[in-house]
This record gives structure tokens, C-alpha cells and sequence, in this order.
């Protein structure tokens, strides 16, 4: 598993978003890109897939943008990067409804790759957006 920089820049732009968010306002893409130091094109991808997915409100026009649609302690990492990378299965065996793999009745080695994906699953569910932000804390 290696995560895109999709997935790294989503987890980014939450984070930013959960540190500078002003109350009930909206934060502007701009904003969010010159602090990111990503290009408003790039990130307009990836804010349309996070309001896609539900974890971002939007608002055109003057005093418009972006804002998290949930407190920070309410997302998980992995929440974060799945939405952007679509999986974090090790292996393509292990992929939510992928093909499946004909050996895997006597596949000797899927009992690691489980093992890895609890893990996975396990560390980055268990963390937190608001933990993210821990040094630099994110409002409540």
C-alpha cells in the first residue's frame, strides 16, 4: 500500500481546515492553497472529492469556500484517506468489490495480508482529524 499524494494532500487540506476554520464561516480555496503551497487548480480536485463525500460544505460568492462538515473529532485518517485513494487494502485480494481471487480458498499467505489490513485499518481509524492537529490545536 503507498498512499498518492491525493490522499496526502486530502488529510493536509483537512487538517488546514481544521486549524484555521473562523467559527461558522467559510474558509476560500486560495487561502487554503497559499498555506498548503498547492495550486488552486490541484486542490480544486481534491476539495471537490472531500464535498463530494460529504466531509466538506461549500458556499459560492463573496464570503464563500470551504468548511469541514464535521468537528475535527468526528473524522478518522482513515475515513480521510480511503475517500481519496478508494482503498488501503496491501494487496488486491483484499480490495472491497474487486474480482475475486480464485486461490484464496487455499491461498496460504491471505491470513498475513489480513493480519496487515487490520492493522492498518485498526492504526489509522483509530486517529483522529483532531489528533492530527494535536500541536497545533484544532477549535472545538
Amino acid at each position: 500500500m503507498k498512499i498518492s499524494t491525493r490522499g496526502r494532500y486530502a488529510l493536509r487540506v483537512m487538517a488546514d481546515l481544521a486549524r484555521n476554520q473562523r467559527g461558522e464561516g467559510y474558509m476560500p480555496l486560495k487561502e487554503i492553497a497559499q498555506r498548503q503551497n498547492l495550486t488552486v487548480k490541484y486542490l480544486e480536485q481534491i476539495i471537490a472529492l472531500l464535498t463530494r463525500e460529504g466531509f466538506l460544505l461549500s458556499v459560492r460568492g463573496i464570503g464563500g469556500g470551504y468548511r469541514l462538515a464535521r468537528p475535527p473529532y468526528a473524522y478518522s485518517v482513515g475515513e480521510i484517506l480511503r475517500a481519496a485513494e478508494g482503498s488501503l487494502a496491501p494487496v488486491a485480494c483484499l480490495v472491497q468489490d474487486g474480482p475475486p481471487c480464485p486461490r484464496s480458498a487455499q491461498c496460504e499467505t491471505l491470513p498475513v495480508w489480513q493480519g496487515l489490513q487490520k492493522v492498518i485499518d485498526d492504526y489509522l481509524d483509530g486517529i483522529t482529524l483532531e489528533q492530527v492537529c494535536h500541536e497545533n490545536p484544532c477549535p472545538r
